[in-house]
């Protein structure tokens, strides 16, 4: 199995934030531009919580609070559970199995690398089972 360092040399992508400061609606406007699920909060390059659709359900939605007004520092996740380079992805698997979160900041050295997301494991553990199979079919056949 790869690492997520592995994976983010080929699947590269750009890193989405807001300030602490910034409005609930900021946040959802730019994941609905960039067809994202969470955004990470970050401040001075460091990482202080992250701000998902299961936040902003849950935590804005269903508690009345108005999008427009609400700080993402109100409603943002801050304890988020990162993972380091050298993490292989099906351990970002179990992590989020166990976790029931769908999204992983890769952080080494207090410094944001990337994003894995559920999709993002599900898809090369698919690609890993694909190719054991295609060596275990031409072993078979000799």
């Amino acid at each position: 199995m790869i690492t997520v360092e592995q994976f983010l040399q080929f699947n590269s992508r750009s890193i989405f934030s807001l300030k602490p400061e910034n409005k609930v609606i900021d946040s959802l406007f730019l994941m609905a531009e960039k067809n994202i699920g969470c955004i990470l909060i970050m401040s001075h390059g460091q990482l202080l919580g992250i701000f998902s659709e299961r936040d902003y359900a849950r935590k804005v939605v269903l508690k009345g609070k108005n999008s427009n007004e609400t700080l993402l520092s109100e409603v943002m996740t801050h304890k988020v559970i990162t993972i380091e380079p050298h993490t292989g992805m099906d351990k970002c698997m179990q992590i989020m199995t166990d976790h029931h979160i769908r999204h992983l900041p890769v952080v080494q050295e207090n410094k944001v690398l990337g994003l894995i997301s559920i999709g993002d494991v599900v898809k090369e553990m698919i690609q890993q089972q694909k190719t054991l199979i295609e060596e275990l079919q031409k072993y078979i056949s000799g």
